[in-house]
């Protein structure tokens, strides 16, 4: 007996080939157009082989270089995060903040000696792990024993435990919470670092930011981190260098010996690091500024908002130039040559300066040497 179905069932199933049946002629009927302006436009460069070759390589390789400037940073940013930064056997760190800016693409768990390799500016939670000490942490993370038992309120007798928890800063110094009344130059002088000049390591650090880049303003509440500073009661030590030298006419024909003489007469108020490639040497009075050097004088003044303000630059001839920066005068002119231990300005305050000091730079063609490494 032959079954018989629902007549909706039917008129279903009878849709549904027609569905089919349309589509099929829809599609065939583009395939074919599609196949014919194909046609039309292999034809069309057959017949001119070799004439739009040239543009569409132009082109194609444009396209490629807009992409890579494009895309470049937000792909390294995302590797660098992703992969660097994935969790791992090695003892973690959780991400607190950042002082500066926030990194949108890292995690919030941090694994790994890799970890200290891609450091911001963010100061991270550490897990402290079996068999660790505070001597171990600070090696792992490149900072000072003091700067982590300054962040977490500990004694140098005090001992750690696993499990604990532990802020790391990302370099070492403290971490200075804002209060009402405060400026850099008071904050400065609590954290050991002894006169105005020596603010310029809180300026100078890329991640600390203020309400106005030119008086330095802070809001209350934000963090600071200051460098090399150290926790009240503690003062700073620094080198002192003396260095006396007369004043001589200009030189005439000279050339660099390779030898470098102290600039000026002071305190190391800065040393050399990533973010300041330079020494910061602080008098309270001032004085002369001396070459390091033999060499030609290929700038003198004030050339540009560069935060330098008034500034000279040596070349001694032989691959080196040295920088001096924020004098308030200088005392020789563009084209002069002068000899090792010349004066050649005032240290002073000027440009990017918190305080009357000298920003010093040994240049090797385009590498900003150490200064400390050079100097007798």
């Amino acid at each position: 007996m032959k079954l018989k179905l629902p007549r909706i069932v039917v008129d279903f199933g009878e849709y549904l080939l027609f569905v089919r049946s349309y589509l099929r002629k829809r599609f065939y009927k583009t395939f074919f157009r599609f196949e014919k302006g194909k046609g039309w436009m292999v034809d069309a460069l057959y017949q001119k082989r070799g004439k739009y070759a040239q543009p569409f390589v132009h082109t194609g390789m444009m396209g490629m270089l807009f992409a890579g400037v494009t895309l470049g940073p937000l792909v390294m940013s995302s590797t660098v995060f992703s992969s660097d930064l994935q969790q791992g056997t090695l003892p973690n760190a959780v991400v607190l903040g950042v002082t500066d800016q926030d990194y949108s693409g890292a995690v919030d768990t941090i694994q790994g000696e890799d970890v200290i390799k891609y450091r911001g500016g963010e100061i991270v939670e550490y897990e402290v792990q079996e068999g660790d000490t505070v001597s171990t942490i600070a090696d792992k993370f490149d900072v000072s024993q003091d700067t982590i038992l300054w962040a977490n309120d500990m004694e140098k007798d005090d001992k750690i435990k696993a499990g604990q928890k532990l802020k790391i800063l990302p370099v070492t110094g403290v971490l200075h919470t804002v209060k009402k009344g405060e400026t850099i130059y008071s904050i400065a002088k609590k954290y050991g670092l002894a006169d105005a000049a020596s603010a310029q390591a809180i300026v100078d650090y890329p991640f600390n930011t203020f309400t106005n880049d030119e008086t330095f303003a802070l809001a209350v509440g934000q963090q600071l981190v200051i460098p090399g500073g150290v926790v009240p009661d503690k003062p700073a030590i620094a080198p002192v260098v003396n260095y006396y030298a007369s004043l001589t006419p200009d030189a005439g024909v000279v050339s660099g010996t390779g030898g470098f003489v102290w600039p000026a007469s002071g305190r190391i108020t800065q040393g050399y690091s990533g973010y300041h490639k330079a020494i910061d040497i602080a008098s309270r009075g001032g004085g002369a500024i001396l070459a390091a050097d033999s060499g030609r004088i290929v700038q003198a003044g004030w050339l540009d908002n560069s935060g330098y303000g008034i500034r000279i630059m040596i070349d001694h001839g032989n691959g080196f130039h040295t920088l001096y920066a924020h004098l308030s005068r200088v005392r020789v002119q563009v084209g002069q040559s002068v000899n090792r231990g010349d004066v050649i300005g005032d240290m002073g305050s000027t440009g990017r300066s918190t305080g009357t000091h000298l920003h010093f730079e040994i240049r090797r063609g385009s590498v900003l040497e150490n200064p400390l490494n050079f100097l007798k």
